[in-house]
């Protein structure tokens, strides 16, 4: 019986399927193990090969761990609402729902092929109403807590009515906006519903208030920051403005020093982490108000360098600022407006990126210096972005070089304030001097001037000390229609939440999938949604980050349609024990997983501070590019002449991609080359040794380059395993790899003499209940130690080269123990899932057994070597191999050595002068 990867696969595949075999136990005595892929987003393109590269991984390592006695979470869903399935539907008119279903099969298709072990019994569709119910239900908890800074945790927005109805504000220290009220208990008592709904709103977690945003009109929607790039949306490259507008947002900022602890906590990579601490970006410093009298306000900055406020000489506002429409005066009114204009067509990344140009615009205004009262100068500049601190900024030349540039170019003063201070080419920020032009802390130092200056700005009540964040609150509305609809209505222009009992609130059908001509988002389109036919729903739908930031407890408990999961489940599975995913997620899902994590912690719905104990960044497969070299005429135009690159610098030639798929070893295929464009059917080729060669490089995988190679063709040539095993073997999981084809024909071969070694030249099946040998058990435990360590540690591409080698060691021994192909199929199992299957069961074990059976326990004594084969040479002439056992002495090796048959008739009867013996090394006989 040959071996034949497709019919053997299938037939496995159907039985895991037909028989639950992924299922976790619901109640079992064995430790739990969660192990969970980032869940994909359904394009229309469907998987290449480098897609399945951390699902393969995981894959690998949820095998191993049932082998190893785990109860083993591995499942698999979809997070399927998104953008490219609704521009699919504005283009076409075709539901979003439609498109997303037909991708998911595809998907579900591509991956049964594969053959993973996941328990599909437990798929989620982040779209299905039945899953966005509890987005929505999430939301509404969110939107009814408030994070209370006494307890450092969220709290039912119930405590904090209490705490109005029995003391005001008096003592409240909560996360909030700036402009939250002062009130007594009968003040609040005495306020309406409504003016009490629009206090509440600046303590909710999720809450609404104008905003400044990422528009994308071609797009018709707000994206996130990471979804524009160089001021173009991600998506279709469209232009990207600055604008204000009423938004949800999430109070991620109230958990920002838990997520920056929390970091400490967890196995990730630590670019990852230094990622989400950059992003977080903590910073111990100061609030300091600048009086501006002539509008009865003050404008506030943060300031990590409050020692250096005497060296101010100017005050810098965001554009987008509040106050800088009242503080432009009419002289200088046309020039803001236009800088403001200019300015919003640049993404924040932009703006921070740019340090070269200079730019800003004079109000007209000033300010007055907290500590001295003198008039201090009112700028905007696009450096200084609204929603990082306050918006606005104390400009100190002398010690920062933004601010030395700014004013160098709009010629403001620059005050040196310390005595050791070079100021002659650039801003210099050293702590190291003495205080000079700095009032009442000149001659101090640093360390003396921070606490005197703080405590002098708390006297003036116009500062204090404080811990500021980079992070900001996360927008979470988008003008689309595909995404979840927030259960939200609105009386008297203020939100209200649904009831519990009327969730789901459904998508509502919609005649066109674009914004209303009045320029409202999409579901303003639907007829009679209203809320008990008289309220305004929200208009704006959850973004894509919503369903993908709990659904790893969903997968805990699917088909729950009375809790987002069971108590039981949450308490059994608690968190994610191994995460493979991409690093693109470091500040999108995975800081938005983390802050949804912990509120639902804090309000009492489960017991673990962190979703994913260890996280793996998966390296991406790389494209392999070929490329055909066309002749030019002497007028530079193609002709019909391609070129083999070996022959290519004689010619004049253009490189051309072509598609890796009609390319076998750098061969070209010219039959299939020239039926595969007309523009090809009479093209004429230049050969080397009858072969046309093509060039190489390696690139992103894309169709453009020709260079997508489907994970279907190479399991249809070469079977999953093979796929399974190579993409493994290309190089180590967290490094980014090339994909090349040339090297898979040697693993495929590797599995076909895994086959044989169960068979004889025949192809009759034939094992044997004989004792191995002791070379046939080192050769099997040797592998049981390597791949326990490799899939402990990750380094999957290590253990395929070691099963080579025991494979052949194996062959050569002319092995077929069951003892030993047992321990050999149970290791290889997780790796190569369908092959073993099948010889597992002509072994006689029942079917589907394996992938409970008990990994194989490693027993050192089989690799101590108790012999070695001696290299006997004759007058320093390597003649022939002699085993001897380690222990012999040298007169018995000698004695042992001259009585050999093979060597007397080496030695031709001549006299032994001598024998040099080094143990465990030679064997030399002089004659």
């Amino acid at each position: 019986m040959e071996y034949n990867h497709q019919s053997l696969e299938k037939k496995w595949q159907h039985f895991w399927a037909d028989n639950g075999t992924f299922k976790p136990s619901e109640s079992t005595d064995k430790p739990k193990y969660y192990v969970l892929d980032m869940f994909p987003y359904p394009s229309g393109a469907g998987l290449h090969v480098g897609h399945p590269l951390g699902y393969i991984a995981s894959d690998i390592f949820a095998r191993y761990k049932r082998l190893k006695g785990f109860n083993v979470l591995h499942p698999m869903g979809y997070d399927s609402f998104g953008l490219p399935a609704e521009q699919y539907a504005i283009q076409t008119g075709q539901h979003p729902a439609i498109t997303t279903d037909a991708n998911i099969n595809r998907y579900r298709e591509q991956m049964d092929n594969i053959g993973f072990s996941y328990d599909w019994s437990r798929e989620i569709r982040t779209s299905n109403a039945d899953y966005y119910k509890w987005t929505q239900w999430i939301f509404m908890q969110l939107f009814d807590a408030w994070y209370n800074k006494d307890s450092d945790k969220a709290e039912s927005i119930n405590t904090l009515i209490e705490k109005f109805e029995t003391s005001g504000s008096l003592g409240i220290k909560a996360v909030s906006d700036e402009d939250v009220n002062e009130f007594t208990a009968a003040e609040w008592g005495a306020y309406s519903e409504e003016e009490q709904q629009r206090e509440l709103l600046k303590y909710r977690l999720a809450y609404l208030r104008e905003s400044t945003v990422n528009w994308c009109a071609a797009l018709g929607t707000v994206l996130a920051n990471d979804e524009v790039i160089n001021g173009l949306s991600e998506r279709g490259g469209y232009p990207v403005e600055q604008k204000k507008m009423m938004q949800w947002s999430m109070r991620i900022t109230a958990y920002a020093d838990r997520l920056l602890r929390g970091l400490d906590t967890i196995d990730w990579p630590e670019p990852l982490v230094e990622m989400q601490r950059n992003w977080i970006g903590k910073s111990v410093g100061a609030s300091v108000k600048f009086p501006v009298p002539q509008i009865n306000t003050d404008i506030e900055v943060f300031t990590t360098r409050v020692d250096t406020i005497f060296g101010v000489s100017f005050v810098v506002l965001a554009p987008e600022h509040d106050l800088v429409s009242t503080l432009t005066t009419e002289a200088q009114r046309a020039e803001i407006e236009a800088y403001i204009d200019k300015t919003s067509k640049k993404s924040e990344l932009d703006r921070m990126a740019d340090t070269k140009t200079v730019s800003g615009a004079f109000t007209g205004s000033f300010a007055k210096h907290p500590i001295t009262g003198e008039d201090v100068q009112i700028w905007i500049a696009d450096y200084v972005l609204a929603g990082y601190g306050t918006g606005a900024v104390m400009a100190v030349p002398s010690g920062d070089q933004r601010d030395y540039v700014f004013a160098k170019h709009f010629n403001l003063p620059i005050v040196p304030i310390s005595d050791t201070q070079q100021l002659d080419e650039a801003a210099d920020a050293n702590k190291d001097g003495k205080y000079i032009n700095s009032g009442f802390i000149n001659g101090m130092t640093y360390e003396e001037a921070v606490p005197a200056l703080v405590a002098k700005l708390e006297e003036l009540k116009l500062g204090k000390a404080k811990v500021n964040f980079r992070m900001r609150d996360a927008i979470f509305g988008r003008q689309r229609y595909w995404g979840e609809p927030v259960p939200v209505y609105f009386k008297n222009g203020l939100p209200y939440l649904i009831n519990e009992s009327e969730l789901p609130l459904l998508l509502p059908e919609v005649d066109k999938y674009l914004p209303t001509e009045s320029g409202e988002p999409p579901l303003g389109r639907a007829t009679d949604w209203k809320y008990q036919d008289q309220y305004e729903y929200e208009l704006s739908t959850m973004p894509g980050w919503a369903g993908s930031s709990w659904y790893w407890f969903r997968y805990m408990d699917p088909q729950n349609a009375d809790a987002f999961a069971s108590k039981e489940s949450v308490e059994y599975w608690k968190s994610v024990d191994l995460y493979i995913g991409g690093s693109e997620h470091a500040t999108g899902h995975l800081l938005y997983s983390r802050f949804w994590n912990k509120a639902l912690k804090d309000l009492g719905f489960h017991n673990e501070e962190e979703p994913f104990k260890k996280l793996i960044n998966q390296g991406m497969i790389q494209g392999r590019s070929s490329f055909v070299y066309r002749v030019l005429d002497e007028e530079g135009r193609g002709t019909n002449q391609f070129v083999s690159l070996g022959l290519k610098d004689s010619y004049k030639t253009i490189a051309l991609h072509v598609d890796v798929n009609i390319v076998h070893n750098d061969v070209l295929d010219t039959e299939k080359f020239k039926a595969s464009r007309p523009d090809y059917a009479l093209a004429e080729f230049v050969l080397e040794n009858g072969k046309y060669i093509c060039g190489t490089e390696v690139e992103k995988m894309s169709k453009s380059k020709f260079n997508v190679v489907n994970p279907d063709d190479i399991i249809s040539a070469y079977g999953a395993d093979t796929l399974r095993l190579y993409e493994m073997f290309l190089g180590p999981l967290e490094q980014a790899k090339p994909w090349n084809t040339n090297g898979i024909e040697g693993v495929y071969k590797f599995l076909r003499k895994v086959w044989r070694l169960f068979h004889d030249a025949e192809g009759n099946f034939q094992v044997s209940d004989e004792e191995p040998t002791k070379a046939e058990f080192k050769a099997v435990h040797k592998i049981i130690k390597k791949v326990e360590d490799d899939v402990e540690r990750f380094s999957f591409n290590t253990s395929v080269s070691a099963f080579m080698i025991c494979v052949n060691e194996l062959t050569d021994l002319k092995s077929n123990k069951r003892k030993v192909l047992e321990d050999l199929l149970i290791v290889l199992q997780p790796y190569a899932p369908h092959i073993t299957e099948e010889l597992w069961s002509l072994l006689g074990h029942k079917a589907g057994s394996i992938s409970y059976a008990a990994y194989p326990v490693f027993n050192p004594a089989y690799l101590v070597e108790s012999e070695f084969a001696y290299p006997v040479s004759v007058n320093g002439k390597m003649k022939m191999n002699l085993s001897l056992a380690l222990d012999l002495d040298q007169k018995t090796v000698e004695e042992t050595v001259l009585a050999n048959a093979d060597v007397q008739r080496y030695l031709d009867g001549k006299a032994v002068k001598k024998l040099i013996f080094v143990k465990g090394k030679i064997i030399n006989i002089v004659v």
